[in-house]
């Protein structure tokens, strides 16, 4: 019996190392498992990160783009913003000079239709609605004939 006890234990030592090299084996695939996992995880975090990349530039491209088209619209309206000041400008100039020469002309009026009263009738006349002005004078007896 000792011998089979002895051929019993030698086989479960030899089962145990057997075991052992399972065990092994079972961390080592586990082990280049990972391993493989580590590799392709930090391949997607690289495309992930390169995709990002890619996309700020995308938009740092668009900005850039959307800039220039906001300075050319700036750079347009102020030309137009310089324009209308120029015409403005003129505008002012002929008004007074044309408000210079009325003044000369309803001047020249009041000199040929004589009398102290010159600009009133002067004013009269190029402005009909002055009398808008004058205050009303009626009374009961002329509308009414009372």
């Amino acid at each position: 019996m000792a011998s089979s006890s002895g051929t019993s234990s030698g086989g479960s030592l030899t089962t145990n190392s057997g075991s052992d090299g399972d065990l092994t084996a079972l961390m080592n695939e586990r082990k280049r498992k990972r391993m493989i996992s580590n590799r392709e995880s930090a391949r997607r975090s690289r495309m992930r990160k390169q995709k990002h990349l890619d996309d700020l530039q995308a938009q740092v491209t668009q900005l850039r783009h959307d800039s220039h088209q906001i300075l050319t619209r700036v750079n347009i309206t102020t030309q137009h913003y310089l324009n209308v000041e120029a015409e403005n400008s003129v505008l002012r100039a002929q008004a007074n000079e044309l408000s210079h020469r009325l003044q000369s002309l309803n001047e020249i009026i009041g000199f040929i239709g004589g009398g102290g009263n010159s600009d009133a009738a002067a004013d009269s006349f190029f402005n009909p609605l002055n009398y808008l002005n004058q205050p009303i004078m009626a009374s009961a007896e002329n509308v009414f004939g009372y």
